[in-house]
């Protein structure tokens, strides 16, 4: 979706940020409402949306400004267009994801691990559920410049990934995947600078072979 509203606003001369965020909020809370009502899985819903929407953004490129070194930073990610605004939104981003977790914890965690029950325990969970999708919405749009929209999802499935391979507890998942997120994130940023490298296929790649190194781990201490 993200991608899609980029074209959009670059087709229409719009400051990217402006149009993109709306749009992408927008479809989030759709993707959401759809997996509640319609019985559809999160990811199959989330796949659908993602691939005709990319398309659509393919097509507005092509049909207007053309694949230029926008276009393709905006595809593949690059630091250089990240500017003193994102820089700044990315910090409160961050402190107000950490301030939802803290404050919202044990909600949080019933509504991970059993929806039916935190229902019944009379949490509101499509609030909470929307509270989600927002923050991943404004997460998924100012990490475009850097991870490039094709790359964007390994930001937030990476982490989760590796972090499971080591721990049983939701805590130390969260915690564990902020960890890993900020480590592979840095040592993604210096492959990016000394290989010359786009930023979100460096910081993938580090993820990839984080997630490889600890694979081998578990099954050496099993052994």
């Amino acid at each position: 979706m993200g991608f899609a509203a980029l074209s959009l606003a670059m087709a229409l001369n719009l400051p990217p940020l402006a149009v993109s965020i709306p749009i992408v909020i927008v479809a989030s809370i759709i993707i959401m409402l759809i997996s509640q009502k319609k019985g559809e899985k999160g990811d199959v819903t989330i796949a659908l949306v993602a691939s005709g929407t990319l398309a659509l953004g393919v097509i507005i490129t092509a049909f207007t400004s053309g694949f230029g070194a926008d276009s393709y930073n905006y595809m593949f990610g690059s630091i250089l267009a990240m500017t003193t605004k994102d820089v700044i939104l990315s910090i409160i981003l961050t402190l107000l994801s950490l301030g939802v977790y803290i404050v919202f914890y044990n909600r949080l965690f019933f509504i991970t691990f059993d929806e039916k029950f935190a229902k019944t325990s009379g949490i509101n969970v499509t609030l909470y559920q929307f509270l989600i999708s927002l923050l991943t919405a404004f997460i998924v749009v100012i990490g475009m410049r850097m991870m490039g929209t094709l790359l964007i999802s390994s930001l937030i499935v990476f982490p989760a990934i590796i972090a499971r391979k080591t721990t049983i507890s939701f805590k130390g998942l969260v915690i564990k995947s902020g960890v890993i997120s900020v480590i592979c994130f840095l040592l993604g940023m210096l492959l990016s600078f000394f290989l010359d490298m786009p930023t979100g296929a460096a910081i993938v790649a580090v993820y990839i072979l984080l997630m490889i190194i600890t694979n081998l781990s578990v099954k050496i201490v099993k052994i």
